[in-house]
């Protein structure tokens, strides 16, 4: 006997019936991709075809997954608070930059520091006196050799007259919530046991003295209209140069911060920030010794570093000890000895801005903001350094490998931005770091340290979208 399928019987039967077959769907269950939003990217390469140059739209897409490397970020569990980024305001630079017409000058500060038409550098890094990238040699306080001050009768700010203030000033004009830190490089010579600016100590009768300096300076700077966030009590205090420097090791600093500075602040009503050790990442013991003070550390905002020695991981072992006080990388310079544009964007990407900032920052500052196309004015010290921006003799202005750094994070990371939480599967190659800004938005950069293009996906648990990044590469994402 002939058995006839059941689909079948059942269509013949209808027909017979003179009922219509059941009509049959082809159409799956909703799973639909809908588009609910953009986002907006810009990229530097590393053979500098593009150069923080934004990039088509990307859709940001719910309902369905990728097949790519996933970045996953959970924008509501916070970490640290953004600061800002920037470099440092030297003497050198202020030199410089004042010798533009207003014209040039208007325009580089501008490229410099608004967030719209330029990369909206938003915290300064100052010298309190003369450093290695100042004019000449110079304190607030300086004597005649065997001269004394101790109640400081000759503190003066009026070298800064000359460029630092009117530069400084100008920033203010187009960037009036600019942060500032400043650091010496040396106390005057007479406070100091080998009665030089060129290294030595300071001279423990004199630390109240110096405590007072400090409290001047902040003073001087507020009649000025500038206001100091944070300062640093020595600038490298492991490292005795041959030009303005000063030794202080930890102990010495924890009982400068403890018995003198810090009361000296809290007496003259001064909220300006005491930041302490601001040296290589290879000695995180001394921030820590420094803050295991209590005493001292009850004074205390945080510890900054510099990047010529050590690791970038330093700063989390500081956190992981003390994660109640903040962590700031203030220096490194860029100069003839790394010249290749794409390994420096690199470099620079993965150790200063994603790494620092993956290990606590709540900064990051490079150093001279603009040198000459000599690297100077120098006044000792480093003979090839290089600023964010070169400015030549006739006024020509080149924006060096650190101008587009720095501008994929300070364009689009305002201070006052969180670093947020990412998870998932690491992605071979790609480096990335993410922030929630205060007015809501969203920034990815991701930076592709291979030679070929990677693709991945950025999710949020519900909105992701997906992208493919050139090789030695970084991309900035905000939605």
């Amino acid at each position: 006997m002939k058995i006839i399928p059941y689909g079948i019987c059942c269509l013949v039967l209808a027909a017979a019936c003179g009922k219509s077959p059941a009509k049959q769907t082809t159409t799956p269950p909703a799973d639909t991709i809908a588009v609910a939003g953009k986002a907006k990217v810009w990229v530097t390469t590393g053979n500098q075809v593009k150069l923080l140059q934004p990039q088509k739209d990307i859709d940001i897409t719910t309902g369905a997954s990728s097949a790519a490397a996933i970045i996953n970020i959970d924008f509501t569990k916070k970490l640290q608070e953004i600061d800002g980024f920037g470099a440092a305001l030297t003497g050198s630079s202020a030199y410089v930059i004042n010798k533009l017409n207003s014209t040039q000058r208007q325009q580089l500060l501008q490229d410099l520091f608004d967030p719209q038409q330029g990369i909206g550098i938003s915290y300064l890094r100052l010298t309190m006196g003369a450093s290695d990238f100042s004019l000449a040699d110079f304190t607030y306080d300086d004597l005649p050799a065997g001269q004394t001050d101790p109640g400081l009768t000759h503190f003066s700010i009026e070298k800064d007259k000359a460029d630092v203030l009117p530069v400084l000033k100008a920033i203010k004009a187009l960037a009036p919530n600019l942060q500032l830190m400043a650091t010496p490089w040396s106390a005057p010579a007479w406070m100091k046991d080998n009665g030089k600016l060129a290294g030595g100590r300071l001279k423990p009768e004199w630390n109240a003295t110096y405590a007072n300096y400090f409290v001047k300076y902040l003073q001087a700077m507020q009649q000025e209209g500038i206001t100091i966030n944070t300062i640093t009590p020595q600038n490298e205090p492991l490292f005795e140069a041959k030009y303005p420097s000063m030794y202080m090791e930890a102990g010495m600093q924890a009982a400068f911060i403890r018995d003198h500075l810090g009361p000296a602040f809290q007496k003259n009503k001064l909220n300006t920030g005491i930041i302490v050790y601001d040296h290589n990442w290879n000695h995180p013991e001394y921030p820590i010794n420094i803050l295991n003070d209590a005493q001292a550390k009850q004074y205390i905002t945080g510890s900054a570093f510099h990047a010529y020695a050590g690791q970038v991981s330093a700063m989390t072992q500081v956190h992981a000890q003390h994660p109640d006080k903040g962590l700031y990388f203030t220096e490194i310079s860029g100069g003839g000895w790394a010249t290749d544009f794409a390994s420096n964007l690199d470099w620079n990407m993965s150790n200063l801005f994603i790494g620092a900032m993956n290990n606590w920052s709540k900064i990051t500052l490079l150093w001279n903001l603009a040198l000459d196309s000599n690297s100077g004015p120098r006044n000792g010290g480093c003979q090839d350094c290089r600023g964010v921006v070169t400015i030549a003799s006739g006024g020509t202005i080149t924006h060096n490998v650190e101008y587009y750094v720095i501008g994929h994070l300070s364009k689009f990371v305002r201070p006052g931005a969180f670093r947020v939480t990412m998870t998932g599967s690491a992605i071979p190659g790609l480096e990335s770091v993410a922030f929630l800004n205060k007015d809501n938005s969203k920034v990815l950069v991701v930076l592709n340290r291979e030679e070929g293009a990677k693709t991945f996906a950025v999710t949020d648990g519900t909105h992701r979208y997906t992208y493919s990044l050139e090789g030695r590469s970084v991309a900035t994402f905000v939605w």
